[in-house]
C-alpha cells in the first residue's frame, strides 16, 4: 500500500471534493481517497500494483479538473 499526494486545480466547492474523491475511489486498487478543498489537494491510499500515479492524472482531467504534480 502506498500513499501520495494530488496536487488539483479547479476545486471550489464540496460538491468538487466528493466528485474527486468518488472518481478516484472508483478506479481499482485505490483504497482511500481524502480531498481538501482548501489546500487544493487529494490524498490517496492505493495498491500500486493496481492503480499508477498516470492514472489518478488521466481521472481528474475526465472529471474536469487539472492535476498539477505528485507530493510523494
Amino acid at each position: 500500500m502506498k500513499t501520495t499526494v494530488l496536487n488539483i486545480e479547479g476545486m471550489g466547492c464540496s460538491g468538487c471534493v466528493n466528485t474527486i474523491e468518488n472518481t478516484l475511489t472508483a478506479l481499482p486498487g485505490v483504497k482511500t481517497v481524502i480531498a481538501n478543498l482548501e489546500k487544493g489537494i487529494a490524498e490517496v491510499d492505493f495498491d500500486e500494483q493496481e492503480v499508477k500515479e498516470e492514472d489518478f492524472k488521466k481521472a481528474v482531467e475526465e472529471a474536469g479538473y487539472t492535476m498539477t504534480g505528485i507530493q510523494g
